[in-house]
């Protein structure tokens, strides 16, 4: 039996697949890349290294800003307006889903087989990310498990990717023209429908953010929070268009109309604003005369905001579509840094034109700025790894890429540290993660300081574990 275990193939990046865009992975599963000559695309099971790496390197920054955003609320998100190292890391997933899923439709036989492959693998992400941030595990500190399914979260970080993927696979299979690409005219008439419907996604985004009518509405606001309110019950005044704030804008009305209020993330980056927090950027209590959604809930996976996200993929796409048909390594980099530039300046352009950069809303300008900065980076990666074949520094993060969706599951979303603090001494917070943590402020004189070595040995520890799985054959993949 093979040990590739079949569970996730958007986290991990391309290999030759059959006509209907999937080889059975039990039977086959995958190797290690090897050099190329810079001639040729890839062939069959040949990894293309600088993916594995660029996705190791999202996964890494993700247990970062994560694990030591709190002690440095500088990478940690953008508490609404403005960009942080932290509002990167999902529009890196999002583009290396796109560049993978344009590498693993290179030839489609039955559009139909292929179509029922993506959506059951759409199903299984967004399930697996329905168990894993839905609510059923409480986190670090919360030696407790279980949800209320009447206020479970539907959406998420994977929720989010399963969106993204299938409208980008559904494209691939169905929005293609089937010609032959021998130049630049010929390539983009293969791909044209495909660019046409990702205006299509930014036009549809853009008409509700400026066009739909906020109304004003209610929320049951946490008791435990509110000091001289007599009633939970909170009322949020807007009846306006175009609102990019946090109370009053299109993407959280949707999120509650369709959703629901208990359904969504509860916890939202707003609450670490200066008027939610005396300690912004990083959460604290509420200041004086602090306005009263501080404390409403707000998805930032919401549904609107996902549809925006899954153009991030669409500009993956068309990444991997020039690694797909062009075959000078030089030309592949010249070429994706051309599509890069223009992405990143008119993302600053809008910007400039008072389209905000906001994560929580996807805003048209953040989408631009992180796609064009994914495709440069991955430009830049590409360029050490997979043409100059300098691997050796970057191999640690080549295997955590491997294996991302195993150290998203267990460091990003704590399931590992969870189940080492279900060990503890006398009391649970005697535990060896919190010790092993708390021994290294000591040492370093620093709480903050201590946190960030204690977050690098994380990460160093993830690397090796990869490493042990990858000598082992083993790559948890949907």
């Amino acid at each position: 039996m093979s040990p590739v275990i079949d569970v996730a193939p958007l986290l991990h990046p391309y290999r030759d697949r059959d006509g209907d865009g999937d080889r059975d992975s039990s039977s086959q599963g995958i190797v290690p890349s090897s050099p190329s000559n810079g001639s040729g695309p890839p062939t069959p099971n040949q990894r293309i290294a600088s993916l594995d790496v660029f996705r190791g390197l999202t996964v890494a920054l993700m247990i970062l800003v994560d694990d030591a955003g709190g002690a440095f609320p500088s990478i940690n998100h953008s508490p609404w307006f403005g960009v942080t190292l932290a509002d990167f890391v999902m529009p890196f997933f999002l583009f290396l889903v796109g560049v993978s899923v344009g590498l693993a439709f290179k030839k489609i036989s039955n559009k139909k087989t292929a179509t029922k492959k993506v959506m059951l693998r759409a199903v299984n992400l967004f399930l697996l990310g329905l168990l894993l941030q839905g609510g059923y595990f409480h986190g670090r500190k919360h030696l407790t498990y279980g949800v209320d399914v009447r206020k479970i979260r539907w959406l998420g970080v994977l929720q989010r990717i399963s969106i993204g993927y299938l409208l980008a696979s559904m494209s691939e299979i169905w929005l293609v023209n089937n010609i032959m690409v021998d130049s630049l005219v010929g390539f983009a008439r293969k791909y044209y429908i495909q660019w046409l419907f990702a205006i299509g996604l930014c036009s549809f985004y853009m008409s509700l953010l400026y066009g739909l009518l906020v109304p004003s509405w209610e929320y049951e606001a946490p008791r435990m929070d509110l000091s001289a309110l007599t009633s939970g019950t909170q009322t949020i005044y807007c009846d306006v268009r175009s609102s990019l704030q946090p109370p009053c804008n299109a993407v959280g009305f949707i999120d509650r109309v369709i959703l629901g209020e208990h359904h969504l993330y509860q916890h939202p980056v707003y609450r670490r604003t200066k008027e939610c927090s005396i300690n912004s950027p990083d959460y604290g209590p509420l200041p004086p005369n602090s306005p009263g959604w501080c404390l409403a809930p707000f998805d930032p996976e919401g549904i609107l905001s996902s549809l925006m996200a899954a153009v991030t993929c669409f500009v993956g796409l068309h990444f991997g579509h020039i690694l797909l048909h062009f075959k000078d390594q030089n030309q592949r980099v010249l070429l994706w840094c051309m599509s890069s530039f223009p992405i990143l300046i008119f993302g600053f352009v809008l910007e400039m034109l008072g389209i905000p950069f906001c994560k929580p809303l996807y805003t048209l300008s953040y989408a631009c700025i992180t796609a064009g900065a994914s495709g440069l980076i991955l430009s830049i990666i590409f360029y050490i790894v997979d043409v100059k074949h300098c691997r050796k520094p970057t191999v640690l993060l080549q295997w955590m890429g491997m294996n991302a969706l195993l150290i998203y599951a267990f460091a990003a979303c704590d399931l590992f540290s969870v189940g080492l603090q279900g060990f503890y001494w006398q009391s649970p917070e005697n535990n060896l993660v919190d010790g092993a943590e708390a021994l290294l402020q000591v040492i370093v004189h620093s709480k903050n300081w201590g946190t960030l070595v204690f977050v690098i040995l994380e990460i160093l520890f993830w690397g090796l574990i990869s490493g042990i799985l990858h000598m082992k054959g083993v790559y948890i993949k949907l």
